[in-house]
């Protein structure tokens, strides 16, 4: 059994030393049909009881998460651009925006409420529940232009070649019949090596606070293994309303991805593509990869992410190398003396 660092792996699951492995499995996320419900977070912290990491409004986004972490194994991103979806129709560009639409909007109310309160035998005076008539300074009826939310459900990578394993001191981190990767709770020691190990800033370990459950361990998606034990989906898969979560075969998946790519290249999305399904990428390829509609970047992923370990032999040998020259002149040097 070897174990590479780098490049392409035929089967990851055979290189961590298991006999007839299945067919390695992970997760599609198309973003293109993403709604961003958050159904996949709900599913994922109720199965494998993550607690509760945060309600508060983060004041820059809908997103109450924010980043994935220790007690968040999935998370939905919500970004906001000034433009219009690629391939569809302009929908609200050059809609009503100043008074018209609001004074339109009290009226059926207050008229609604009128008839309310008439049955009721009560007072029928204007009580307006819509938005102040007012227009802003400046402001113009028809100024409303196209923008766009990118949802994208982020999620463990699974690496083909995966840093935050490699440095594990403890073998708690280990490669799963099916190729994915996963954190054992009582091996753990919270060392945290795992922790800048990652590429995408995935693992973190959970804080201590409340009486929290494995406080100080590493945590991360485990691509729900105890469901694929049993034969079952990944609980976020399986509450995903629109299939933007994709689980099965690594190879099919793939096959399926590239297809939905030319299908929405032909509709004139033509920003879509694949990100971390090419097994030639600077981590062999990774078990969880998306169709995104724009650039890495704009989602918060490193452009062309590199295994953190990718150097590590090419590190010891210059070590050796340079212990070896040293006590080479340590010892020419005591012979030197002696002469």
């Amino acid at each position: 059994m070897s174990n590479d660092l780098y490049g392409p792996v035929a089967n990851v699951a055979e290189q961590a030393g298991w006999e007839a492995p299945p067919p390695r499995k992970g997760f599609f996320t198309d973003t293109s049909i993403c709604i961003g419900c958050k159904a996949c977070e709900v599913a994922c912290k109720e199965w494998n009881q993550v607690p509760e990491d945060g309600l508060n409004w983060l004041g820059s986004s809908y997103d109450n998460t924010g980043a994935l972490g220790a007690s968040t194994w999935r998370h939905v991103a919500f970004i906001e651009q000034s433009k219009p979806l690629p391939g569809q129709e302009p929908g609200f560009e050059g809609a009503p925006t100043g008074p018209s639409a609001t004074d339109a909007l009290n009226r059926s109310v207050d008229e609604a409420q009128q008839g309310n309160l008439a049955m009721l035998g009560t007072d029928s005076g204007q009580v307006s529940l819509g938005m102040p008539a007012t227009r802003l300074p400046g402001a113009d009826s028809t100024s409303r232009t196209e923008f766009r939310w990118l949802m994208a459900s982020d999620v463990c990578k699974h690496c083909t070649h995966a840093a935050c394993l490699d440095v594990c001191p403890t073998g708690s981190l280990f490669r799963t019949e099916f190729g994915t990767v996963v954190v054992q709770e009582d091996i753990c020691n919270g060392c945290g090596y795992c922790v800048p190990a990652c590429p995408f800033g995935v693992i973190d370990r959970r804080i201590e606070e409340h009486g929290v459950k494995n406080a100080g361990i590493a945590q991360k998606c485990t691509l729900c293994y105890d469901r694929l034990q049993a034969d079952m989906t990944p609980a976020c898969a399986k509450a995903c309303p629109t299939e933007s979560i994709q689980f099965g075969d690594l190879d099919e998946l793939r096959d399926r991805a590239q297809k939905r790519v030319e299908q929405l290249h032909a509709n004139g999305v033509t920003n879509a593509r694949l990100y971390l399904e090419d097994k030639t990428d600077g981590i062999g390829g990774a078990g969880a990869f998306f169709l995104l509609l724009d650039e890495p970047e704009t989602y918060g992923f490193p452009p062309d992410p590199v295994v953190t370990t990718r150097d590590l032999p090419s590190m010891w040998r210059r070590a050796g190398l340079a212990a070896a020259a040293l006590l080479a002149g340590a010892v020419a040097s005591f012979l030197g003396g002696r002469a």
